[in-house]
């Protein structure tokens, strides 16, 4: 079984996915995280780097590798299921689950993290408001494909699990 988190950034794809992971018994592949350690380099920098467009196009060949794995919890990076291709993979390939966050609590969360996003960097409070705000209402359409959907700010790994009926092993 391939179960794929997708959201927003800042909605806990990775941290959830990680106790989700952890309490299967399945392993735990972070798309971002497998950029990073294939390129040598930060997604940050690379995104400065080589820019968003280059930056898809391997991010999508990292999620088409996740074919090949089973038994796994995959965190996508919030914009990786936003076109057509990547979310048809996704729905085709593993269940998805949409973990969902209001923009308050999107912009709490991004208040708090040492982790600054590539599309938020430079921006003042309220720019990164109004772009997360017009943002989200853009990937709404591709997020909400996901066949189970959870209010992410106080999910638990528990409800994940519940939420797809599995038995912990």
């Amino acid at each position: 079984m391939r179960i794929y988190l997708i959201g927003y950034s800042y909605s806990g794809k990775t941290t959830l996915g990680r106790e989700m992971a952890r309490r299967l018994k399945y392993k735990f592949f972070d798309t971002d995280k497998a950029i990073e350690l294939k390129y040598h380099t930060t997604v940050p920098v690379f995104f400065n780097r080589y820019g968003e467009k280059a930056f898809r196009i391997i991010e999508r060949q990292i999620l088409q590798s996740t074919s090949e794995m089973d038994n796994i919890v995959v965190s996508t990076g919030g914009g990786t299921p936003c076109n057509d291709e990547n979310i048809r993979f996704i729905l085709a390939n593993g269940t998805a689950i949409h973990l969902k966050m209001s923009i308050d609590d999107i912009m709490q969360r991004a208040a708090k993290s040492h982790k600054q996003r590539p599309l938020l960097e430079g921006k003042t409070p309220d720019e990164a408001r109004e772009f997360v705000s017009r943002q989200l209402a853009e990937r709404t359409r591709f997020y909400s494909q996901a066949p189970l959907a959870i209010d992410a700010s106080n999910a638990t790994a528990e409800q994940l699990i519940q939420l797809l009926n599995i038995t912990t092993p």
